[in-house]
């Protein structure tokens, strides 16, 4: 089966095999929320992206395989409703970025800023820091073609700003010099909600994006 990035509430993972990693993707929540099992091809490591929801489904896609990390893409709750439960049951380091750390229900193991790197067995992944969601908001990269956004890139815009203008100017400024301005069309976008996309399919709507303020 060919990767889509398409799932759905109490649906399967959609899979997907590349160099050096396998990624899983699944929906839990009430919210629409996507959560990312990233697993070191060579040493069977794994980390986790969001522990939005639903940890009983969350714990059944790990299995019995370790995973070394969860990583909380920002301080919403939707988004690390879970957290708690997979930390404790799994023993995996809680990371995030210090402005963020301090609104989640675990205290963090590893504070991570930007440019900083985050690794699973073998496998090294960039910590890339988007200011205005929310202040600690980060995104992982892996070899500058897979990009987990959590909730600062979406498929047609940046993340919500509460029509907040500075703070809209702030992540379309990050989103443009940190992510557009760095990484190819065919990077895939991750997205802490909904379908992925890539940033060929996005780029030409920048213009669009910054007159429209959101």
């Amino acid at each position: 089966m060919t990767y889509t990035g398409d799932v759905t509430k109490g649906g399967p993972a959609d899979v997907r095999e590349i160099p050096g990693l396998t990624i899983s993707k699944i929906e839990v929540g009430d919210f629409g929320n996507n959560a990312y099992l990233l697993r070191c091809a060579e040493t069977g490591d794994g980390l986790l992206v969001d522990a939005a929801a639903e940890p009983d489904r969350l714990l059944e896609l790990i299995g019995d395989m370790p995973i070394s990390s969860i990583v909380t893409t920002h301080r919403h709750p939707d988004h690390w409703g879970a957290l708690e439960d997979v930390a404790r049951a799994t023993g995996a380091q809680t990371v995030a970025h210090p402005l963020d750390a301090p609104e989640l229900p675990v205290t963090v193991t590893r504070e991570v800023e930007h440019g900083d790197r985050v690794t699973v067995g073998v496998v090294t992944l960039d910590v890339i820091h988007l200011r205005g969601h929310t202040p600690g908001s980060i995104a992982l990269l892996y070899q500058d073609r897979h990009l987990f956004t959590g909730d600062s890139l979406f498929p047609g815009g940046v993340g919500n700003t509460q029509k907040d203008p500075a703070r809209f100017e702030q992540l379309f400024t990050d989103v443009v010099e940190r992510i557009f301005d760095r990484l190819p069309d065919e990077t895939w976008v991750y997205p802490g909600h909904g379908r992925d996309t890539t940033l060929g399919a996005e780029r030409p709507h920048l213009p669009e994006w910054k007159a429209r303020g959101w």
